[in-house]
């Protein structure tokens, strides 16, 4: 039995001021600091063995904080880097709903039938997590962490659940928030998705 714990990275710069990241980057925000720790505490009884981050700066050093902890190192992998949005990178995303809102929202509701007219090619994204994903499967670890976007990670439950990237922007991941994948027989569970009770301090 094998348990996939995904984390999508902490608060970026970006994700503060609402703008959409994709293959730009941005340095995690005091927030987002205080929330890899606080995720690390969490993760600290898990067993977690490996960390996967993908290579990207708000990403990264949210894996860097949690392996501090975990005493573990960091794996970067590129495949699990964002998705590129195009030409809709490093705009506000309110702004793009205002000046393009029926194309924003038709691809909110189904990324393979309705693409942005930029964006990386859906099948080739596909491609890259799959790959990530039968690599991860193979490995002989039981507790895994794998540090990640929301596009990237949401990928990743919709292909090990069977849903189609479709359904990619159907689930949500906010900063930190931590989904747990079960992995038995060939097959894969969800446990929790977007969990973030650790967010909380009491």
């Amino acid at each position: 039995m094998r348990h996939l714990y995904l984390l999508r990275h902490a608060q970026s710069e970006y994700n503060e001021k609402g703008i959409f990241q994709g293959r730009l980057d941005s340095d995690l925000t005091p927030l987002g600091f205080v929330q890899a720790r606080l995720s690390a505490q969490e993760l600290q009884n898990k067993g977690i063995e490996v960390i996967y981050s993908s290579p990207q700066r708000r990403a990264y050093k949210t894996a860097l904080v949690i392996a501090d902890v975990l005493g573990l190192d960091v794996h970067v992998d590129e495949r699990i880097r964002e998705m590129s949005f195009g030409d809709y990178e490093g705009r506000r995303f309110w702004a793009i709903m205002e000046e393009e809102g029926e194309r924003l929202r038709a691809w909110l509701s189904n990324p393979v039938k309705n693409p942005l007219p930029t964006q990386e090619d859906m099948g080739k994204f596909e491609e890259r997590v799959r790959s990530f994903l039968r690599d991860v499967i193979d490995t002989p670890h039981q507790n895994l962490l794998i540090v990640a976007h929301g596009g990237t990670l949401h990928a990743i439950v919709c292909l090990s659940l069977g849903l189609g990237l479709e359904n990619l922007w159907n689930v949500h991941m906010d900063n930190t928030g931590l989904t747990v994948l079960k992995y038995n027989d060939g097959r894969f569970e969800l446990k929790n998705l977007n969990k973030l009770c650790h967010m909380t301090v009491s």
